[in-house]
């Protein structure tokens, strides 16, 4: 069995992800990406194992975990045990607050148009609700 010698730089490595050099050096050094391999001159030098990994990364960022979140996705779909179990509740409570966020982002939108359409978009600046709503405690959106 021939094994496969890293050979992609790490501006090869962004550019097929789609994420910046500085990126893949913060994903090192928070552990998230293992260390490369060197090559004599001292540059990286990465395998494909890297740009499966860094894709895993950059779409659990788009989905919304945090990178504390994706490390233990990481060290979890390695887990033949328990792994597919814990991923599926750690992604339950990734939804759980996602839906959270649009709930109360719903509510502060609701609350904005409200203001919105309350204001005539002229006058005094003493009599816009808007900023009214925004100086008095006691009056909410």
């Amino acid at each position: 069995m021939i094994t496969q010698i890293p050979s992609l730089t790490i501006g090869a490595v962004a550019k097929r992800v789609g994420v910046a050099i500085d990126t893949i050096r913060y994903y090192e050094r928070e552990g998230l990406l293992p260390e490369p391999q060197r090559r004599a001159s001292g540059y990286r030098s990465y395998g494909e194992s890297a740009v499966v990994q860094l894709r895993f990364i950059r779409r659990a960022k788009d989905l919304g975990f945090t990178l504390e979140e994706i490390r233990e996705l990481l060290a979890l779909s390695a887990d033949r045990q328990r792994g597919v179990k814990a991923v599926k509740q750690r992604a339950e409570k990734r939804l759980a607050s996602i839906e959270q966020r649009i709930a109360e982002l719903q509510r502060v939108r609701d609350g904005l148009a409200e203001l919105v359409a309350s204001c005539p978009g002229h006058g005094a600046p003493e009599h816009c609700p808007i900023l009214r709503a925004l100086g008095n405690e006691e009056e909410k959106a």
